[in-house]
């Protein structure tokens, strides 16, 4: 028996994955879809995955959850939009889907009888829109009272996903940990991009070998965990590499090595013997703080 309809406020990139995810899992009656525009998003493949809907509608009897898929600026005054529709459908849940934005945001809503929590997919959408067997095994994190949770894993136990849950107060320390993790991984393979082109090696090239390596290292951690996939000539001890690759670097890409070494050494440190992993330090300091350290680097 399929449970009642799921409405998705926002036809952006997560919003329209989801809508086909929850489609395809054939446990929910219907999904609708609401846009601020006349017309539905153009996804021709997808438009009879979900009913669309031109602004807001009061959730039908039986809805199991509203997702509010839409820049946390909106959040709040979508909520009040929401709740001045009318008492909640019983049982019914509403989810924003920000990583840091308080569920005070959804207070009207509560108000009005709704379930109220944060459901954060922990997985990206590319510009060129997400297919739907892209959420399966992916992890999502809940925040958000019994009622809350239980609503969630029904959702995200439909697409085949997998729940976190995370308390209020440290939602902002598990958006920061996605944040440093993936987004801030960017500028890291923007700079080995950078370095290289420098060295000869053609963009497209470039970028291909940079993915496919990343990949690699990915896999070795899902195997043998973070510290001890660790590998290059910091995990070795190798302090004349790490000379000769400080040295080859401009001041900005040679502090960013040293920044995110001393890290890497942190973790290596275990393995080596005490005077290498001095000569270490002592050598990503003086990129790390040239003005301490008295160097001109």
């Amino acid at each position: 028996m399929s449970l009642g309809p799921i409405m998705i406020v926002g036809p952006g990139r997560m919003g329209t994955t989801l809508a086909a995810a929850l489609h395809d899992s054939g446990a929910f009656r219907e999904v609708v879809l609401a846009g601020r525009y006349p017309e539905p998003p153009d996804l021709p493949a997808w438009t009879d995955r979900f009913r669309y809907v031109f602004g807001l509608e009061h959730p039908p009897a039986g809805t199991l959850a509203v997702l509010l898929a839409i820049p946390e600026r909106e959040v709040p005054d979508v909520a009040q939009a929401l709740a001045a529709l009318g008492p909640a459908p019983q049982g019914c849940a509403v989810y924003h889907l920000s990583g840091v934005l308080p569920t005070d945001a959804l207070e009207p809503l509560h108000h009005a009888g709704y379930v109220v929590g944060a459901l954060h997919p922990l997985f990206f959408v590319p510009h060129s829109g997400g297919s739907p067997e892209r959420i399966r095994d992916a992890w999502f994190s809940v925040t958000g009272g019994p009622d809350a949770v239980s609503v969630a894993r029904v959702l995200v136990d439909s697409v085949e996903g997998r729940l976190i849950r995370v308390p209020a107060g440290r939602r902002a320390t598990l958006h920061a940990a996605v944040a440093l993790t993936t987004s801030m991984m960017l500028p890291l393979l923007a700079r080995g991009l950078e370095l290289m082109e420098r060295a000869g090696v053609d963009g497209d090239e470039g970028l291909s070998s940079l993915i496919s390596l990343t990949r690699s290292t990915l896999d070795a951690i899902e195997v043998d965990g973070v510290s001890d996939a660790l590998r290059g000539p910091i995990a070795q001890g190798d302090v004349e590499t790490v000379g000769l690759h400080l040295r080859a670097l401009d001041r900005g890409a040679a502090r960013l090595y040293a920044a995110i070494g001393a890290e890497a050494l942190g973790l290596a440190e275990r393995g080596l013997e005490a005077g290498v992993s001095s000569q270490l330090e002592e050598l990503l300091s003086r990129y790390l703080y040239p003005e301490t350290t008295g160097t001109n680097v």
